[in-house]
């Protein structure tokens, strides 16, 4: 089978890490001590990309749990699916890395790298066929964008040949819990840009957004948040994780949505939402689900599509429906909006289909989008780290943990050259090319 070893960093990763394996043991009819009560043979039949089956039957998830403290560790442990996860997969230190990625990077977090890598070492035997490494982590705090982007990088070193993708949660503007967000998300993005394969980013400001305006909750928790992500991985994952008319794994979706290898930075949307009092009034449809994941309100990242051109997209459909009906309803979209799809990718979308939908709905759909629109959020967070940076702001927690000042200038002129190749391929027409797509001679 194609395995994929799921590793999550730090408070946000475990926290987003708890909640998918949630999402997915209930998909795959996995109770919380991992026995199988299913109801079709299409659960089991892939179930090895995400869970081992230990000798007494029960199934246990291909899981790396890390932390530099253990307060968030011992909360899912406790939790409802806490005795699923293997003990010894659980590893952390107690010195915390105080929202400081210097401290994640190169002091705490590299004193339980080696364990950390011996666990995954140990899942990666456990593999017929590993296809590559998911991690969930946090750009802003410390432990999720230092330990993780350490980890990501020992990983790249050690298996150089298999795909490593990431759910990012990034800083957002109004959202903010802590002051030095912008050089810990300057100095993750810059490394994210060199190590990973496909990078899916989510910020808490377009999470709070989707709560708010779309399900109607007056005051939405984190769990509310953390649920709204694990959908979203949940259906980017399903084509791994089920049969399907027309199948993805991790290469294929990188290959078909990452055109040039720095610029793989995605957003992604779930549909359908719905807040609980109008759901009863809603039809459900293939081109209800198609406008729905094109929505620029249903991003889970606060920047808006319209604002650039898709490069490429990818959507995932769950459940029973024509594939005809999908063929013709993508179509219509780019016919429609052609002005946001870059003209020199002539199909740049691609569709993937399963008949299993998702638990509580008769169809879904999630959108994976790597857009030029993005830069937006890296600009934001550009201006705030200049900002800071220039007056030398907070940069002796940084310096005394044995950083360099020149490693935040080169993290800077990386993420601004990004920023700069994402502006130029938006303004890039179809006549530099010289393509000519008229008639052939006879």
């Amino acid at each position: 089978m194609r395995e994929i070893v799921h590793i999550q960093a730090g408070q946000c990763g475990n926290k987003i890490g708890g909640k998918f394996w949630e999402v997915v043991s209930d998909e795959h009819g996995i109770d919380p001590n991992g026995v199988y009560h299913g109801d079709s043979n299409l659960q089991l039949e892939r179930i090895n990309v995400y869970f081992n089956e230990s000798y007494t039957g029960s199934y246990v998830p291909r899981c790396v749990l890390t932390d530099l403290d253990t307060m968030n560790l011992d909360n899912l442990r406790s939790g409802p699916y806490g005795r699923i996860f293997r003990p010894e997969n659980f590893i952390w230190s107690t010195g915390g890395a105080g929202n400081n990625w210097a401290k994640g990077h190169y002091t705490n977090g590299a004193e339980i790298i080696d364990s950390v890598l011996d666990i995954v070492r140990k899942e990666c035997e456990g593999c017929d066929q590993l296809q590559g490494f998911q991690l969930t982590h946090s750009l802003g705090g410390g432990t999720g964008s230092g330990l993780g982007t350490l980890l990501m990088n020992k990983i790249r070193e050690e298996y150089s040949d298999r795909m490593i993708y990431t759910y990012s949660v990034c800083p957002s503007l109004s959202v903010s819990d802590t002051l030095v967000e912008p050089y810990n998300a300057t100095l993750s993005i810059n490394q994210l840009i060199e190590n990973s394969d496909e990078s899916i980013c989510i910020d808490n400001e377009a999470l709070y957004d989707i709560c708010l305006r779309t399900l109607r909750l007056s005051s939405p928790t984190f769990n509310d948040l953390n649920h709204l992500v694990s959908l979203a991985i949940s259906g980017v994952t399903t084509c791994f994780r089920f049969p399907g008319q027309l199948n993805a794994d991790l290469r294929k979706l990188a290959v078909n949505t990452v055109p040039f290898p720095r610029l793989h930075f995605f957003i992604c949307g779930f549909a359908p939402l719905t807040s609980r009092g109008s759901t009863q009034y809603r039809s459900l449809t293939v081109p209800d689900l198609t406008h729905q994941i094109f929505d620029a309100k249903n991003m889970m990242a606060a920047y808006d599509p319209r604002h650039g051109k898709y490069l490429t997209v990818a959507t995932v459909f769950r459940g029973r429906m024509s594939m005809k009906e999908v063929d013709e309803q993508m179509v219509n979209i780019q016919l429609k909006n052609h002005s946001y799809f870059i003209e020199w990718i002539p199909h740049n979308v691609k569709v993937a289909v399963c008949d299993i939908p998702p638990r509580g709905l008769k169809i879904s759909a999630t959108f994976i989008g790597n857009t030029t629109a993005i830069q937006e959020l890296f600009k934001r967070i550009s201006e705030q780290f200049t900002a800071m940076f220039r007056r030398k702001a907070f940069l002796h927690w940084y310096t005394g943990e044995g950083m360099d000042e020149m490693e935040f200038t080169e993290a800077e002129s990386n993420m601004n050259d990004l920023i700069t190749e994402y502006q130029q391929y938006e303004e890039t027409n179809n006549d530099e090319g010289e393509y000519d797509y008229g008639e052939e001679e006879e």
